[in-house]
């Protein structure tokens, strides 16, 4: 948690309760919920904490690159509080997203780059299928 802290304190921000809240549900599980998702499942313990700060402690925790926001389609989003690089894969029958890691993107980003006339600093992938439940 002092990761966190000593970003926050660096980007001269406000660690409030709320934010340190979200991160650490978030840390908490390999799961990438929706804010709607965090914000039920922090109710029990923070009754006064409205979604509009859960939309705003996760707008923050994204700016300052400890979480991802991933855009699952038709304007749903899901958050992960892995930001090293990694792919997600994404069941298209009921919608579960999970990491994808070690897979290397270095050929990837190399064919990419010689294939256009861009210097790659960053992708992100995603997979779809079926999960092991929908299958």
């Amino acid at each position: 948690m002092e990761n966190i802290t000593s970003i926050f304190r660096e980007k001269k921000l406000k660690l409030t309760p709320q934010r340190l809240a979200v991160y650490k549900y978030l840390m908490s599980t390999n799961e990438h919920p929706s804010a709607e998702i965090i914000y039920k499942a922090l109710q029990p313990e923070y009754p006064t904490m409205s979604l509009a700060t859960v939309y705003k402690a996760l707008k923050t925790l994204v700016e300052v690159g400890l979480v991802q926001e991933i855009n699952v389609g038709e304007g749903n989003f899901r958050y992960d509080a892995n930001s090293h690089e990694h792919a997600h894969i994404q069941c298209i029958n009921c919608s579960k997203v999970s990491d994808l890691q070690n897979i290397s993107f270095t050929t990837l980003n190399r064919t990419a780059e010689e294939c256009s006339e861009y210097k790659v600093l960053s992708n992100r992938i995603f997979f779809y299928g079926l999960c092991k439940d929908c299958q």
